[in-house]
Order: C-alpha cells, then structure tokens, then sequence
C-alpha cells in the first residue's frame, strides 16, 4: 500500500527537522509530505534547506485548512493510506505501523492514537485533559462511540475516508468535530494505544482565551452535525 504522512505545521522551525529525521528512521517506507500553514518563523526555510517534501500556502488556513490540504494531495497522488503526524514533535513515529495495521487489514477506516488507554508518557495538561474527557463523553451520548483521545491528531485513515476529508473537513480545532462526522456517515473508527512525547519547542496555538471559544465552538458543530442527514455514497465505483 501507498502510504503518505501529513504534517502540518505552523512556526515549528525548532522541530520540524527532528519530526522528519525520526520519521525517516522509524518508517522508511511512508511518504511524508510538510504543509506549511504560512508562518511567520523560518519553517519554510528550514524545510528547503534540508531537503524536505513541503507544501507552502500563501495564507493562513489554519489547522483545519492545512490538513485538508494534506488529505487533497494524498487523494489526488493515489495513496491509499494517509496518516497525520503533528509538527510539534508529540507523535512517535515508532508507533505509525501499529496505527495503520487494522487499516491494512481492512478492519477499521480510521485509527486514532490514543494516549489514555495504557496511560503512559506526556498526558497533556490537567485543563486539556477535562476539555478531552468533556468531549468524549459528549461524543459518546451522541454517537454511542467510545474514543478516549477525542483530540488526538495522531490518526490514519484508508481511501474512503481521505476522499471525504478532502471535500468536507472541520475548519477549526476539527479532531472531535470530524471524529462525529465520520460516525454519521457510517465509518469505521478505531482507537490503539501510544505513548506521545512532550512538545519538543516552540508554542501551542491554543491558549487560554480561545480554548473556551474551541469548547464552544466544536460543542455547537458536533450538536448541528449529529442531526445532518447522511449524505455518503457508498456505490463501489466513487471510490
């Protein structure tokens, strides 16, 4: 299978080079792609300077935005396997082939890497983890799912998946928006265990003030998303 890794990125100069250095070492066999959400710092630079895949938009898209743009790529180039990686340095690249493994076996179309099933490594923030456990048991009353790492960023989906992220993604802070499309529309979702890594430098996009406007915010999308009709199809040929 063709297997791409997205990396979105947003003034990670500090990390980006270890982010694919580690990549390179841990899964030679995955093709990784670097989008780069218009910084302001020398990530860009950085990238060209060692010889780094990167996409470079002229605008800030934000996250929602940059990933989309890595799941398009990844549609149009035909992999079959799209895996997102975050720029930051918190995603282990020794676990990328235990995320893929039931997608390679055609048992799920998305896996999630959770931190909170084994409980080890960084856990993130005591006030993260309550928006995180605020989310899952909001997506659990309204999906009947049961994913423990509702933010997690470190996911792999299969072709269907990646073609429908390619048309229809969550604009802002989309984890646990998307994770409740994807219900909706019938998808197969997953959680494995991981151990995630401390931010290796730089500085979270997310501060005080806009996390209250993300648990707002991404409540009212999951609420509107969870009455939308289904909208899928699911005939052989428009995959």
């Amino acid at each position: 299978m063709k297997k791409l890794i997205i990396i979105p990125v947003y003034n990670e100069e500090k990390n980006i080079g270890n982010v694919v250095n580690g990549i390179k070492q841990h899964a030679p066999d995955f093709d990784y792609v670097v989008i780069n959400d218009s910084s302001t710092d020398n990530t860009f630079e950085t990238c060209k300077q060692n010889g780094i895949t990167v996409i470079n938009l002229p605008i800030n898209l934000g996250i929602g935005g940059a990933v989309q743009t890595g799941y398009i790529f990844a549609y149009r180039n035909n992999y079959d396997i799209a895996v997102q990686v975050d720029g930051d340095g918190q995603h282990n690249p020794k676990y990328l082939n235990d995320l893929i493994r039931l997608i390679e076996l055609g048992q799920a179309d998305m896996v999630i890497g959770s931190r909170f099933i084994e409980k080890e490594g960084f856990q993130s923030t005591f006030l993260r983890r309550l928006g995180i456990k605020y989310f899952h048991r909001l997506l659990k009353l309204c999906s009947g799912i049961n994913i423990c790492d509702t933010t997690s960023g470190f996911r792999a989906c299969n072709k269907p998946v990646m073609k429908y992220f390619a048309t229809a993604y969550p604009e802002d802070y989309p984890e646990p928006e998307s994770i409740m499309t994807l219900m909706r529309e019938k998808f197969r979702i997953v959680e494995v265990p991981v151990r995630m890594e401390e931010r290796k430098g730089g500085t979270s996009s997310i501060r005080a003030l806009k996390s209250i406007y993300y648990m707002i915010k991404v409540t009212l999308a999951i609420l509107i998303d969870r009455v939308k009709p289904n909208k899928r199809r699911l005939s052989q040929g428009d995959w």
